[in-house]
Formats: C-alpha cells, structure tokens, sequence
C-alpha cells in the first residue's frame, strides 16, 4: 500500500481553487462559443481573436490544475455549463466578453483575499499571476469595444477592426 501524501494547502484553499480551475475552464469553453459565433458571422478576424482566448483560458486552466497536482491536493473536476450562442452584434460579444473577465476578476480577487487571509503565501503569489493578467484582459478588450463603437456599423470600419483582430498571436507568458 502506497502512503497517501497530505496535501499543503488548506481545504478551503483547495475548494476555492477548484472552482477557480472549472471558471477557467468555462471561460474557455465561452470563448469557443464566440469563436463559433463570429465564424459563422464571417468575422475570421474576430473568431481568431476568440480561438486564441480560448486557448489562453485553457492555459489558465492547466496553471491552476498544475498547481494543485504540485500541492498534493486531490483535484475533482466539476462540470462545465453551456456557453451563449447568440449575439446581434460584433461589438455585443465584446461586451459580454468584457462582463466576462470583470466576474472573473472579482472572484480572483477573492480567492486572492481568501490566501491571504489563510496566510497561504504560495497560492497567493500564483494568483497574483493571474490578477495581473486579468488587468491586461480587460484593458485589451475594452480597447476593442472603444474601436468598434468608435466605428459604428461602418461596414469597412468593421472590417478593418476585424481584419486588426485576425493578426493577434498568443503570448508566451499565458
């Protein structure tokens, strides 16, 4: 019999985490629906834009899984709901794009207040990681929504600002 190895992390930390881990994958599974979604709107631009998020989030995911596997906590994974399918609008899956990483920088925040109250030093440090990140997420795609709105339903606009999104390539550091 092999000697189960207790894990570092308290139980709370552990759960939050897990939760955190199911957010990230949701969040990549959102971003695959509006990949879908701008696709089939002929926005290639757009649907490239969202198929490296959700590889970004799919990343972010595989961070946090790492990290619980490094601590020795047990890790269940929970089940992931049903992302939209439908938007009017280019500028409106932006906008729930944005929505998106809002809620999910609340509940980092959380879980980064919930470390530090637990005085978990190392969860602390990975989730300042992601705090960082998140800030560039939201800063990214409301510049995106600022050019959009900035072009209205200006067909060539729209085209310039979805040709621009078709040229994004994923960081090293996601």
């Amino acid at each position: 019999m092999v000697a189960k190895l207790l894990f570092v992390i308290s139980e709370s930390i552990r759960t939050a985490l897990i939760k955190q881990l199911n957010r990230e994958l949701e969040s990549a599974y959102v971003y695959l629906a509006m990949s879908a979604w701008c696709s089939r709107e002929e926005f290639n631009g757009a649907a490239h834009w969202f198929r490296l998020q959700y590889d970004e989030e799919q990343t972010h995911g595989t961070k946090l899984f790492d990290y619980l596997i490094d601590q020795g906590a047990p890790v269940g994974l929970l089940p992931v709901g049903a992302p939209p399918e439908e938007f009017d609008s280019l500028v409106e899956v932006f906008e729930a794009s944005l929505a998106h990483e809002r809620s999910m920088t609340e509940h980092l925040n959380d879980l980064s207040d919930l470390a530090l109250q637990e005085r978990d030093h190392a969860t602390y440090n990975l989730l300042q990681w992601f705090v960082t990140e998140q800030v560039e997420e939201e800063s990214t795609v409301g510049e995106i929504i600022a050019k959009l709105r900035l072009v209205g339903t200006d067909g060539y606009g729209v085209l310039m600002v979805d040709n621009e999104l078709g040229t994004r390539t994923l960081s090293a550091a996601a």
